[in-house]
């Protein structure tokens, strides 16, 4: 039987990011065969991943990398079963490595093909599989280019990217800003001016019959019940809507008996409280309409045209 030193060892621990005892047992049972060792733990990994690939794997980690010059960003999340190995150092540093040699491809597919230290991607994730004891897999792939990208990770949970049409001063502040943006309320579109009508309307049909499903409940049990909306994007806040919103406001101020002289100073407040609960489906999927995370009195687009610059797309992964 062939001698296995601890330079033996710690090679094939380097190669392959498997533990000590595993490294150990494999070079023994390839009675120090270097490359069978490998060969080894692979087939262990195959074997692991076959009876766990019914399991859930919404624990792991969520990276970026972005380019020396700043014009192309990846982000990916790198699953596992238990947050404990997701929080793992060694895991964390593997996803990192992936993130960076996501940047050169364009899909999934095409990265989990491409080579990984003489393996495939895909095949490194089943050796670690195998090293690890749970499932491990890609699950969120993006990647975005642009003038100038910005990224914001939080907490290896969720990762976004951003790019903006130029590289102005205090880009990266603000592509972090808006990347952060994104990362805590998500967005499908830039702006409601992307919204399609016959999806506005489908989307308030489907809003009108949850609330009036909700309040025959509410008003079987004699409780409280919610408003229905008409509306729930700019898009359908015509110049008539507003002006009539306007007059409401008026009516309601002569109703309650405020002198005339300062409905000038209340009524835009009440016209803006309007569009802002008559615009919902804008601030949850619209990233320009959305109410800016870090001063709620603003819009990000209001943000955004401080820098004189222009959001040019944005993506973002997140586990679970």
């Amino acid at each position: 039987m062939a001698t296995i030193t601890a330079a033996d060892v710690n090679k094939l621990r380097q190669t392959t990011g498997a533990g000590m005892m595993d490294c150990k047992k494999a070079l023994v049972e390839a009675d120090g065969d270097f490359d069978k060792a490998i060969q080894n733990l692979r087939e262990k990994g195959q074997k692991v991943a076959a009876n766990r690939s019914d399991r859930e794997s919404s624990e792991g980690a969520a990276v970026s990398f972005i380019n020396a010059d700043k014009t192309k960003g990846a982000i990916i999340t790198l699953n596992c079963e238990t947050d404990f190995v997701g929080k793992n150092e060694s895991f964390v540093t593997l996803a990192k490595e992936l993130v960076e040699k996501a940047i050169n491809f364009s899909s999934k597919e095409e990265f989990l093909a491409s080579d990984f230290n003489g393996m495939t991607v895909a095949e490194k994730l089943i050796e670690q599989t195998g090293v690890i004891g749970e499932k491990i897999e890609i699950g969120g792939f993006e990647i975005l280019e642009g003038a100038f990208i910005g990224s914001y990770v939080h907490v290896n949970k969720i990762a976004a990217l951003t790019s903006i049409s130029t590289a102005v001063d205090n880009a990266e502040v603000l592509t972090k800003d808006v990347s952060m943006q994104v990362a805590s309320m998500g967005a499908d579109t830039l702006s409601y001016k992307d919204f399609d009508p016959a999806f506005v309307a489908s989307e308030l049909a489907a809003r009108i019959a949850i609330i009036e499903k909700e309040n025959e409940e509410a008003k079987r049990l004699g409780k409280t019940l919610k408003n229905v909306p008409k509306y729930i994007s700019f898009s359908q806040l015509t110049e008539e809507v507003l002006k009539q919103a306007e007059e409401d406001a008026k009516a309601e101020l002569k109703a309650e008996g405020k002198p005339e002289q300062i409905w000038d100073k209340i009524i835009p407040g009440k016209v803006q409280r309007f569009i802002s609960d008559n615009t919902t489906l804008d601030q949850e999927k619209a990233l320009l309409d959305q109410n800016f995370i870090k001063d709620d009195s603003k819009k990000v687009g209001d943000y955004v045209k401080g820098f004189n610059v222009e959001i040019t797309g944005f993506k973002r992964v997140s586990l679970g």
